[in-house]
């Protein structure tokens, strides 16, 4: 958690710099931005492992609640003092935080859960990777111009990423917990695009707090309604440890940085970092679940990584 404590403080200058308009440009100093977008990306490949670790023994809303809890109490220390002098405006901007915390906290992690009941891990990254298609959409439509080189390079990773999941073929075999990952793909890439119309007067450790607690409210129902209908789960090393992970590192940790990621380079250059994500879930999955990898997804992993380096401005000296 060192890491939200050291940058707390970067917080006031990152918005003023959006608002003047240096630095928070997409595509213009840049700065850590790709750097930011990594690393969540990295961070979430663990979290589809864990999704699909937990299929068989944590029923998928009882899993995105407790990873939301944990996730507040990772959150609280470092936040809520700043959530508390900024109630005016969190209370101000309250509908959007709501759609916000809707989008990327309630909806997008519980249909990754269900989708983990029936798709292997290696298939929800792989189908995840359409988000940055979709987020560079939406800032085509706000009139953002992409420029030729990202989308090449887009299309590229997209190319491997549509033969990965047709293993080798561009004649597409969905199930029905690829088509769950879809849908969170829809959201997360909603969500993401969102970001870009934060307010920049609400410091990003506030919002991400409270986005985290209206998020975990909006599912208490549900969670209700499964504990009643499908019972509770036994807490034990192979439930808690992935709960744990999910909760501080994906959730914490990687919504911070990406939500920084996307406030410097905007939604979709950081979408291209994110392309990132098949190869790193295919590697942890086959590490960790057994789940193979052949030829042509390496091959197709070598499209998705120089797509990515490509779209991003990743020069090779």
């Amino acid at each position: 958690m060192a890491v939200l404590d050291r940058v707390r403080s970067s917080e006031a200058t990152t918005a003023r710099r959006v608002r003047r308009g240096s630095g928070g440009s997409p595509g213009h100093g840049s700065g850590p931005g790709p750097l930011l977008a990594a690393v969540a990306t990295v961070v979430w490949s663990g979290s589809f492992v864990a999704s699909r670790a937990l299929h068989d023994s944590v029923p998928p809303v009882q899993a995105a609640f407790w990873r939301w809890i944990i996730a507040i109490i990772a959150v609280a220390p470092f936040a809520l003092r700043d959530a508390w002098r900024q109630r005016a405006l969190i209370q101000r901007h309250l509908g959007y935080i709501t759609l916000a915390s809707l989008l990327g906290v309630t909806v997008y992690n519980t249909l990754v859960n269900q989708a983990g009941l029936t798709t292997p891990a290696g298939n929800m990254g792989m189908i995840m990777a359409a988000s940055p298609v979709l987020m560079a959409v939406y800032e085509r439509i706000g009139g953002q111009r992409l420029g030729a080189r990202r989308l090449v390079g887009m299309a590229i990773a997209c190319t491997g990423v549509l033969l990965l999941v047709g293993k080798g073929s561009l004649a597409m075999d969905f199930t029905a917990g690829d088509l769950w990952m879809f849908a969170a793909a829809l959201s997360f890439a909603s969500y993401s695009a969102l970001l870009r119309r934060r307010p920049a007067e609400i410091g990003g450790l506030a919002f991400l707090f409270m986005t985290f607690v209206l998020g975990a409210l909006m599912l208490t129902p549900v969670f209700g309604v499964s504990l009643a209908v499908q019972g509770g789960f036994a807490p034990k090393a192979g439930t808690v440890g992935p709960l744990v992970y999910v909760g501080v590192f994906s959730s914490a940790i990687a919504f911070f940085a990406w939500n920084k990621a996307i406030a410097v380079i905007g939604a979709a250059r950081a979408g291209v970092v994110y392309y990132l994500q098949p190869v790193c879930v295919a590697v942890l999955s086959f590490a960790l679940l057994g789940e193979s990898t052949g030829s042509m997804q390496i091959l197709c992993m070598v499209m998705i990584l120089g797509g990515v380096m490509l779209g991003s401005g990743v020069r090779v000296k």
